[in-house]
């Protein structure tokens, strides 16, 4: 039965010595989770630039001077090419976003076929479109879509400082569209935006209490964008974003949660505390939309130094796990070479 928490209790968490906030969401994760296990997912822009929305952290807003180039939707053929080269390289799910407020009915033909052909190549699949409605929402989940991403970002109290074209309640809205039409919800928040540890608690306690726990959960550390209004941003101490993670986990126990934007600033001691803390998801590859991100290499390095290991589709039994690592293991060798 799913905890109902209150912002006192949650708070306390934040307020708990470090190591005693580890160690107990470490002991959850490993109650729920094979712990070396990564889940891996890649992200690809499939609509950039000139979005409506004045999100204050994004690059893609038209209401700001950024670097970005705009670009149309993305032929079918090279969003499949890098949806291969996404599964040759050890992801199981492919993530596509795209700069809406909100897809419009000439655009779900062409997302439909794109599921459709995804799903064939063996892959879970995630959108992120901006707002949806029920008649797209059942759509996309019919045409196959596993998840779908839509970010409450920060606490509702806050929020109104760093989004004003978007209500805090219409995203809401959205995720119980998303949730009631059979698609699982990925749905997290971005770190470092100005915002206190109360925020943070908030929105928390802003996702535990969905129908349902979020079945995925990005947790982003903000990339200060130049053109954009949080460009000068101070910087989120390491410490404050891993216990973070770690009452997520705690407030959370069966989510996976993935550390999303940002990690090329994170080194990768504080990315193995995080797994301590309890995420065990990524996003690989090169690219988050228009943001960058550790290469592979990099990536395949730290998950060798740390015994981690990719999930795969297939759940194999407790007898297989062993040779699981070495294959992985030996994989990944071949990659670095």
């Amino acid at each position: 039965m799913k905890k109902i928490w209150k912002i006192e209790e949650i708070n306390k968490l934040f307020q708990k010595p470090f190591l005693d906030l580890i160690f107990k969401a470490q002991k959850i994760h490993r109650k729920n989770f094979t712990p070396n296990e990564i889940q891996i997912s890649t992200l690809l822009s499939i609509k950039t630039g000139l979005c409506p929305e004045d999100c204050k952290y994004c690059a893609q807003s038209s209401r700001y001077k950024t670097n970005i180039k705009n670009e149309k939707l993305l032929e079918i053929s090279k969003i499949l090419d890098a949806a291969k080269q996404a599964k040759q390289s050890g992801s199981n799910r492919f993530c596509m976003g795209a700069a809406w407020k909100n897809p419009k009915e000439r655009d779900m033909p062409y997302l439909i076929e794109i599921i459709k052909k995804i799903k064939k190549m063996g892959l879970e699949t995630c959108m992120t479109l901006g707002s949806i409605n029920k008649n797209q929402a059942e759509r996309l989940y019919s045409a196959g879509l596993d998840f779908y991403n839509h970010n409450l970002d920060t606490s509702p109290k806050f929020y109104s400082k760093i989004v004003t074209t978007r209500t805090y309640q219409e995203r809401l809205n959205t995720l119980d569209i998303v949730r009631n039409s059979g698609m699982k919800v990925c749905s997290g928040g971005i770190l470092g935006l100005g915002e206190n540890t109360n925020d943070r608690a908030e929105l928390l306690l802003q996702l535990s209490k969905l129908t349902k726990n979020p079945e995925s959960i990005p947790m982003n550390m903000l990339v200060k964008i130049k053109g954009t209004p949080l460009e000068r941003n101070k910087n989120l101490e390491d410490f404050d974003f891993i216990k973070t993670i770690a009452v997520t986990r705690i407030m959370m126990p069966k989510s996976y949660i993935r550390l999303s934007a940002g990690r090329e600033n994170m080194s990768q001691n504080m990315q193995a505390l995080c797994f301590i803390a309890g995420a065990n998801s990524i996003f690989y590859g090169c690219k988050l939309l228009t943001t960058s991100n550790p290469t592979k290499k990099e990536d395949l390095k730290l998950f060798q130094k740390l015994g981690l290991y990719a999930k795969k589709h297939i759940i194999q039994s407790k007898q297989n796990k062993i040779q699981k690592y070495k294959t992985e293991t030996q994989h990944y060798n071949a990659l670095l070479k």
